[in-house]
This record gives structure tokens, sequence and C-alpha cells, in this order.
């Protein structure tokens, strides 16, 4: 039979669906990274505070306590916190569900097997197998590294990502990092590049695209069928719809998900401002300070079809897909 720690998080998880209060965090567990991605506007390499890993414990020990259950760890680049593990670990340990975001330049073999032994999930990000045009839009000279991490995660037990971000400079190049994925037993995510949202996306001229070209290619890989059904094949029709100037459903940010940068601050997600830390106030105190008008005049403006503060929205909506994505995790 369950625990009662289990029984009441349960409870609690339930409670958020219902109360429409988060699930999922985005956490920025540094701001330092080995890449400079012409996307990326995120305050990187600045020498900005981060919690230590008792004070993130602490942290994530009240919100798993109120219901929340996933967690996407991302930086800057993960790998480079020496504590990441250890961090992960605790997660775990708190009932709670990491999915690690990374650039893959730092995963090694010996990594790898720590990683392995835990309840998570891992995410790649890959736009290109084309070194020059890899080097182009990721700032650095890294798609071996790369190639040698994912090739390091053949021996990782759980459910593993490749995402490739769509920009004008890899639109020819999509279809084969999604073969590529599949070949290795990843789940291929394919997200648009969207500048000018907040610290999510920076303006970068060589990477903008035409609306039309983009949804071309995402239509594309839908219709591939290499993509899983559920959520990864619903995302791709979201896409197609919003690069082809149709709306969205309803944005999770500040409901459903938020977004925790390294210090604590909480925002609705990475394209509003912070309204509080989670090391002075409680996760309620500072919902209650989020400009709700804000975010959904941002939603409503469908300006982005971001890989996180939709994805709880989704699932509810559609639910016989949220049950198809459980089962497309084995590739």
């Amino acid at each position: 039979m369950p625990s009662i720690s289990k029984l009441r998080a349960l409870a609690s998880s339930a409670r958020n669906l219902a109360t429409g209060k988060p699930l999922l965090a985005i956490f920025e567990i540094n701001l330092r990274c080995n890449s400079a991605c012409g996307y990326c506007a995120l305050p990187l390499n600045r020498g900005r505070y981060e919690m230590t890993r008792a004070e993130i414990r602490a942290v994530f020990a009240r919100l798993s306590r109120g219901g929340l259950r996933i967690v996407f760890v991302q930086g800057g680049e993960p790998t480079l916190r020496p504590d990441l593990v250890d961090v992960l670990e605790d997660m775990c340990a708190l009932g709670l569900f990491p999915v690690l975001v990374t650039n893959g330049t730092r995963l090694s073999a010996a990594l790898v097997a720590r990683l392995t032994r835990l309840r998570m999930q891992i995410s790649v990000s890959l736009d290109t197998l084309d070194r020059s045009r890899y080097r182009q839009i990721r700032g650095a000279d890294q798609l071996p590294r790369v190639l040698e991490g994912i090739a390091a995660l053949q021996t990782f037990a759980g459910t593993k990502f490749i995402t490739c971000i769509v920009s004008d400079v890899n639109r020819g190049d999509v279809r084969g990092v999604v073969a590529f994925a599949r070949e290795r037993g990843f789940i291929p995510v394919v997200g648009a590049y969207h500048w000018g949202v907040g610290t999510y996306g920076k303006k970068d001229e060589r990477l903008r695209y035409e609306p039309a070209l983009a949804a071309a290619v995402f239509r594309e890989v839908r219709d591939s069928g290499e993509v899983p059904a559920g959520y990864y094949r619903d995302y791709l029709d979201d896409s197609v719809r919003w690069l082809s100037g149709g709306s969205l459903p309803p944005c999770d940010a500040g409901r459903y998900s938020v977004a925790i940068d390294a210090s604590g601050n909480v925002a609705p997600c990475l394209a509003h401002p912070a309204a509080g830390n989670l090391r002075k106030a409680s996760l309620d105190e500072i919902l209650a300070r989020f400009d709700r008008d804000a975010i959904g005049r941002c939603s409503r403006a469908s300006t982005c079809n971001l890989l996180c503060s939709r994805v709880v929205g989704t699932a509810l909506r559609r639910p016989i897909s949220g049950a198809r994505t459980l089962l497309s995790f084995r590739p």
C-alpha cells in the first residue's frame, strides 16, 4: 500500500489540479553557461546569487508539500553546478519528478551512471547535426562533445528527449535531428524559436524566420509520424496553428506552472518579472502578487508556445492524448 506521505502528496497534487495551482516549475538551478545561444537572453555568467543545496532542499520541500510535482531543472547549463546530482537526489527523495534540461556538452559515463539511479528524465538540446550551423546557433563549437554526451546516455534507464528549436538557420536540418533521436531511443521534441518574449527569446536576425516557412517544418515533422502520439504530437499541431496565424489555448503560466530562478525568485514564466522570493515568502503569497491581467494579455496574444508553460493545461484539455503520452515514453 502507498505510504501516508505518498497519499498526502497525491491529495495535494489533486487539490492543485482542482484549484489551478502549480504542479510544474521551471527551475534555473544556475545562471552560468558554456554556450552563447543566439536565442537566449538570460542574465548569464554575471555572478548572481545561487541558492545552496540546503536552501534548494528547504524551498522544494515546501513546494512538494504544496502539491508541486514536476521540476524542469535547467540553467544556464545545469551540469556546470558541482552538486547537481546531489540536488536531483534531494528532489527525488522529496517526491518530486525532475527533468534535467542540458546542452549535453558535459554528460559523461560517470555522470550518467549516477543519474540513471534516479527517477527522472533527461532532455538534451540539439538543433542541428551540422557543426558549422551548430556553432552559428549556439555560439560555441561544441557539437562533437554533445554527440559524445548523447552516446553516453545510451545506458540511461529513464526517458530521454532530444529537443530541437527551429530557427531560420536549421529549418532544413530538423527532420534529420528527429530521425537521429528516434534511432537512438530518444523522444524528439520540436519547438520554435521565439524572439522578444522576456528572457526566453533574444532577438537575433540570423535566427528569425518567416512563420509560414517554420509552419511547413512543423507540418512535415508531424506528418512524418516520427514523433510519438500524445502531447508531443499535439504540441506540433499547436505550433502549426500558431505559426499559421491561429490562436493557442490558454497558457498555464502562473497557474499550473511557475518559473524559479537560481536565487529563489518566482515569476509566472520566463516572459514575466518575478513577484517574490521563496527564501522570504511562501508560494501562496507570491502567487497572490502575480499580475493576472498581464498574464492573460500575454496568453491571448499568442506570442509564444513555450514547451514548459502549456504542458499541464494541454494534457487536461486532451486527457486521451495525455494517457497516450505516458505510453509513448517507450519510444
